[in-house]
């Protein structure tokens, strides 16, 4: 059994997967960082400072003055600012991988591969580059 896990962990696949598991937990700290930090302040100066998370609704008729309020007294709430918060936050963590990952595909992108068939000048037909005569029109390509 400790030669089947051995084996088992010594695989390629579940080496790849813990080192991306590893840079995902650290990519996924500069990018909730860089929301944060960066581009959040700018969206909350321009939307007025507003700030979903003491949005909540109550249950219990006591008309608590603030959402810290009314968990402090343990009255039943729904909390469902905080909940606005992490959809916008998502969506723009979400956004801003994809223009990141958008980026790096555009700098990894490898040129098409060379055409491996011409036309046939006769019918127009796709052939394969060193084809001396076309299969549809049987034309002479060596002339042409």
């Amino acid at each position: 059994m400790l030669r089947e896990f051995k084996e088992f962990i010594a695989r390629g696949n579940v080496v790849d997967l813990a080192v991306a598991v590893v840079i995902g937990a650290a990519f996924g700290k500069i990018v909730t960082s860089l929301v944060e930090g960066v581009i959040m302040p700018p969206i909350g100066l321009a939307l007025g400072k507003v700030d979903f998370s003491n949005l909540f609704i109550d249950l219990s008729g006591q008309h608590p003055a603030s959402l810290a309020e009314a968990k402090q007294r343990g009255l039943p709430v729904i909390a469902y600012g905080a909940l606005l918060n992490d959809i916008v936050t998502f969506l723009i963590i979400a956004f801003i991988v994809f223009l990141i990952v958008k980026a790096v595909n555009r700098l990894r992108a490898e040129p098409p591969p060379p055409p491996n068939t011409k036309d046939c000048p006769h019918c127009l037909t796709a052939i394969p580059l060193g084809a001396t005569r076309c299969a549809a029109c049987c034309s002479d390509l060596a002339a042409a």
